[in-house]
């Protein structure tokens, strides 16, 4: 690329998607792609997945220090009481449902959960972001039900937070299965490094913009298809194949094509994801549960048909979609799904960004034309 003369040398190469740059200092959580290994707060995710409720992980994200059983209590307490949403935004959610996408709605609905939130010293934030944890599962079942025309079911705040969203979503008692597998999903999914949204929420959180603006950015940044809504991709491509048998012509077609497989590769992880063999694991546990495995099979076999072919790693995405699906949550949930989860992390992320702040201020290298001649609007 020629660059104009006067800018040559003076700033560094860019660094396309800022692969590899490493922005701040975070004691949250830690990648090790090359390893395949993910920390929370120095915990191995080995350690965590089936060891801990979701509860334990905000606690560990915003305390960085695993709960004894009074801390664990009054954290599933205050998560509980914070599901229950104030009637303006049940209002606003009955406004929107339907009319736009589940992920359009609740960016709307995290925002307007700021007007109702009072401006308070950063001593007394943790208790505002924890709120948030709460009513983003509560606005999430509601968006639901509302579009399916099914009557709204009040939050229970005395019952765990997985169990509770998959009662008020389904309209039924989740079975112990369907807790065990959402809750290992919000653990899983709570916090990653300086992933997009989380570094989107931190941008915003630098400006020392308030709490509801960095995490409306976040839920924004999670919207998009390279982000959150990959494992919605991954489980329509599962549900097109339809078959185990029929997973071999789809993915040589796929090849062939140059098409991308959702579910598969990540900018960080050079072996497969440190989250993927829980999320399968408990995958295989709920489809036996349904007495119908077969399009966990066709994921089975998609995902060694992938392999046979080239050497790529199996993301978060590829099992987290037919757990989700497993647990009868349509395919358009699955991202606000994820944003029920990371909200966890998120709303952690921006405390931290807050209490050690710089303005978070990168550079753009300019290679358009330069020394240009201005003529008159009458001479152009």
């Amino acid at each position: 690329m020629s660059l104009p003369k006067d800018n040559k040398d003076s700033i560094p190469e860019p660094v396309k998607g800022l692969e590899g740059i490493v922005a701040a200092d975070t004691s949250l959580s830690s990648v090790n792609g090359e390893k395949g290994i993910l920390r929370y707060c120095g915990y191995n995710i080995d350690d965590l997945a089936f060891n801990t409720t979701f509860e334990e992980i905000v606690c560990l994200l915003y305390d960085t220090e695993l709960p004894n059983h009074e801390r664990l209590e009054n954290m599933t307490e205050r998560i509980g009481e914070a599901r229950v949403l104030p009637k303006e935004i049940q209002k606003v959610i009955t406004e929107l449902a339907g009319k736009t996408s589940p992920m359009s709605t609740l960016r709307t609905v995290v925002s307007a959960l700021g007007h109702y939130e009072n401006n308070v010293p950063l001593s007394e934030l943790p208790p505002k972001a924890l709120r948030l944890v709460g009513q983003i599962a509560t606005a999430v079942a509601m968006i639901h039900r509302l579009r399916e025309g099914l009557p709204l079911l009040e939050a229970d705040p005395k019952r765990g937070h997985a169990e509770d969203f998959l009662r008020m979503l389904l309209g039924k008692e989740p079975s112990q299965t369907q807790i065990q597998a959402l809750d290992l999903y919000l653990i899983l999914l709570a916090d990653h490094g300086f992933n997009a949204s989380t570094f989107s929420a931190r941008v915003t959180a630098g400006t020392l913009a308030n709490l509801h603006s960095a995490i409306t950015s976040a839920v924004g940044t999670l919207s998009g298809p390279l982000h959150g809504g990959a494992n919605e991709k991954a489980m329509e491509m599962i549900i097109k194949v339809g078959k185990p048998g029929k997973a071999s012509d789809y993915i040589e077609n796929a090849f062939a094509k140059k098409q991308k497989i959702m579910g598969f590769g990540h900018r960080v992880y050079k072996v497969d994801d440190a989250r993927k063999p829980h999320l399968k694991k408990m995958a295989t546990q709920l489809w036996k549960e349904r007495n119908d495995m077969t399009l966990y099979e066709v994921a089975e076999e998609i995902e060694r048909q992938v392999k046979s072919r080239k050497p790529i790693i199996t993301n978060v995405d590829f099992y987290s979609a037919p757990l989700l699906y497993g647990l009868e949550i349509p395919t358009d949930l699955f991202t606000p799904l994820f944003a029920m989860s990371r909200v966890a992390g998120w709303t952690a992320h921006v405390l931290e960004q807050y209490g050690n702040n710089r303005l978070i201020r990168p550079r753009a290298r300019y290679v358009g034309p330069i020394d240009r001649t201005f003529r008159p609007i009458e001479q152009r």
